[in-house]
């Protein structure tokens, strides 16, 4: 796990004179990689890498470079199948110098150019220098976990693992995109490639991108998932028996590390499925770190010690407290880099702190859901129907009969979730999800932009990406497109990044087996009736591992983390939010309405409305935008 940045210049510049800023970069990746640093400058380029030592802890010193050094790669992540590709290229007549995965792409791309991406199996983000063609390609993994940044100006082409550090360069743009913030505020993170800096972009999951030196740009979608278009003619036992079959060997390749390695446990299917591949692989002494709290309602620490204890793991629980939680809350900005207005960073957080003080390299759940039907949302779309013939003046009254209901500050609370499912029941079904997950509906959007934010957005194109997903999905049922909706929006988008950030934060890998691309293809192709059976979430994941783990966890609803959001901003938060939604501070942005904020204020801590979602986003917003000065 690394942290990579470089600078082409397009200006006829040399590549030498950009040392200082890709130094100032690299010292804003510190936390990714605090085992080495490294550093490369001839021509046009300069390449610059901070490492987190995993693999080959002597050899794999970056930027890595080919045989007469031609060609320079600076690698972010892990390549899984590194070891089949190096005996590959080996009897094609490569010579390998060190033991890294960095150096099979450098080979690879010698093989076989462009196409070696698609190639590769891993996570991972990458700037590789072809100084033959004077040519940068850049490229991310299939579901996007590792990040990779960049802008194009005049006169250079930046890259970078965060937009912090992209943001160091002095050449890098530095106005915040109010058309991003717009997007921000109804999907609770920024869809790619957009980013909330104008003139940044994100590389997307799953995209490969070459610079010339004369500036031209060219991307192109490398691999995508074929979501429901399978049709197995197969029991749910040899099903069951291929789905533990993949993810054993997609945990057994993550299993590979030259430090210590562990996973996290929350006693939820998917997280105990990954501990027991691992124990199914050979992997002898396990250990699994969880996160307890005093709440009940949200506290899972018995079901990870029920897992922990079938599967003979070294368990460690940290019972977080509030305070704690509240602590780190004004950090936020800094941690994320860029903005996701979901509530779970801050367990998440603790639990990669937890994690790294005694291991390198955890091990995690991620996918399990979007792969194979796992949120509560799913089971909503499978009702919608059942009130979708009323006319829509009808749905809209619903929605606010159930502003209405009393307000609780209960995280899982029912009057919350209802009211979360009345507002989405008007809007079209390839948009109702969004609606469901986001902070702001697309029509009150307007209400909360300052004068430097308009002219207004249109509704109606808020939430454009989710809609061109849906009918741009090659699956012919709801269920299906929904969940591909979910996989290139919500997964790359909110769960993939708030993992990496609270994991980089802590200077630890996550690796996710249900991400493996044999994995993926395999859960994707399913119909999505063995995903959801009634109202029954993860169906055939969970008849794959009934008989390995407890039935309690196998059968249990989806929990999740969450931090007490609600209740914190009627008074915990109280002070920093009163600074942070000052109205001078936030007339002179200008990004956001002093008096609508007020008002969701006022509504929240009076308990008349339940505004954590927005008030929560608008906060990381504002967190985000002076810890970078913007």
């Amino acid at each position: 796990m690394c942290g990579i940045c470089g600078v082409l210049r397009l200006d006829g510049g040399e590549g030498v004179l950009e040392r200082p800023a890709v130094a100032s970069m690299c010292d804003a990746l510190r936390r990714r990689g605090p085992d080495d640093e490294g550093g490369y400058a001839a021509g046009p380029v300069a390449l610059g890498h901070r490492r987190l030592s995993i693999i080959d802890l002597g050899g794999g010193h970056q930027p890595l470079g080919n045989e007469d050094g031609s060609i320079q790669i600076v690698l972010n992540g892990e390549i899984y199948n590194f070891q089949d590709l190096r005996r590959e290229l080996e009897v094609a007549g490569h010579v390998f110098r060190t033991r890294s995965d960095t150096e099979a792409v450098v080979h690879a791309y010698e093989q076989w150019g462009d196409q070696c991406v698609e190639r590769l199996d891993g996570m991972f983000a990458f700037g590789l220098w072809d100084g033959r063609r004077q040519r940068l390609l850049c490229a991310r993994d299939r579901f996007g976990k590792k990040p990779l940044f960049y802008a194009r100006t005049r006169d250079r082409f930046i890259f970078a693992s965060t937009l912090t550090a992209l943001l160091r360069h002095p050449a890098a743009p530095r106005a915040v995109d109010t058309a991003a913030l717009a997007r921000y505020l109804v999907y609770d993170f920024v869809p790619a490639p957009a980013t909330l800096v104008d003139g940044a972009r994100k590389v997307q999951p799953a995209e490969r991108l070459s610079v010339t030196r004369a500036g031209a740009v060219a991307a192109d979608r490398y691999w995508d998932l074929a979501v429901g278009t399978g049709t197995p003619p197969r029991s749910e036992e040899e099903l069951g028996e291929e789905i533990r079959a993949r993810l054993q060997e997609a945990t057994r390749r993550r299993l590979v590390a030259d430090v210590p390695l562990g996973a996290f446990l929350s006693g939820g299917l998917d997280s105990s499925a990954v501990v027991c591949m691992m124990r199914a692989a050979g992997a002898t002494r396990i250990q699994t770190f969880s996160i307890g709290f005093d709440d009940p309602s949200y506290d899972e620490t018995a079901h990870a010690e029920r897992v922990a204890r079938l599967l003979g793991t070294e368990h460690r629980t940290l019972r977080l407290q509030p305070r704690a939680m509240l602590d780190i809350v004004p950090r936020l900005g800094e941690i994320l880099d860029e903005p996701i207005a979901d509530s779970s960073i801050l367990p998440t957080y603790f639990l990669c702190q937890h994690a790294r003080t005694q291991v390198t390299v955890a091990l995690s759940g991620d996918g399990g859901d979007e792969l194979f039907g796992g949120y509560p949302t799913y089971q909503a779309h499978r009702l919608a129907p059942l009130v979708a013939w009323l006319p829509n003046a009808a749905l809209r009254a619903a929605a606010r009969a159930g502003d209405a209901l009393p307000v609780s500050s209960g995280y899982l609370s029912l009057d919350f979730k209802l009211r979360r499912t009345l507002l989405g029941l008007p809007y079209p079904a390839d948009v109702r999800n969004y609606v469901w997950l986001g902070s702001v509906a697309p029509p009150d959007v307007a209400r909360l932009l300052g004068p430097a934010a308009r002219p207004a957005p249109v509704p109606d194109e808020l939430l454009a990406e989710a809609r061109a997903l849906y009918h741009g999905c090659r699956a012919r049922t709801h269920l299906d497109r929904v969940m591909y909706q979910d996989i290139r929006l919500y997964l790359g988008g909110e769960v993939l990044t708030k993992v990496d950030r609270a994991a980089m934060a802590s200077s630890l890998e996550v690796r996710s087996p249900f991400l493996d691309t044999a994995v993926a293809t395999l859960a994707a192709g399913l119909p999505w009736n063995l995903k959801l059976r009634g109202l029954t979430t993860k169906y055939i994941l969970k008849q794959a591992f009934r008989g390995l783990l407890p039935p309690r966890n196998v059968s249990r609803r989806k929990q999740g983390f969450a931090a007490p959001v609600a209740g914190w901003l009627r008074r915990e938060l109280r002070p920093l939010t009163d600074e942070l939604f000052a109205p001078a501070a936030l007339r002179q942005s200008g990004l956001l309405d002093p008096d609508a904020v007020a008002a969701l204020l006022a509504e929240h801590r009076g308990g008349r409305r339940d505004h954590r979602k927005a008030l929560f986003s608008l906060m990381v917003f504002e967190l985000w935008r002076r810890a970078h000065g913007l």
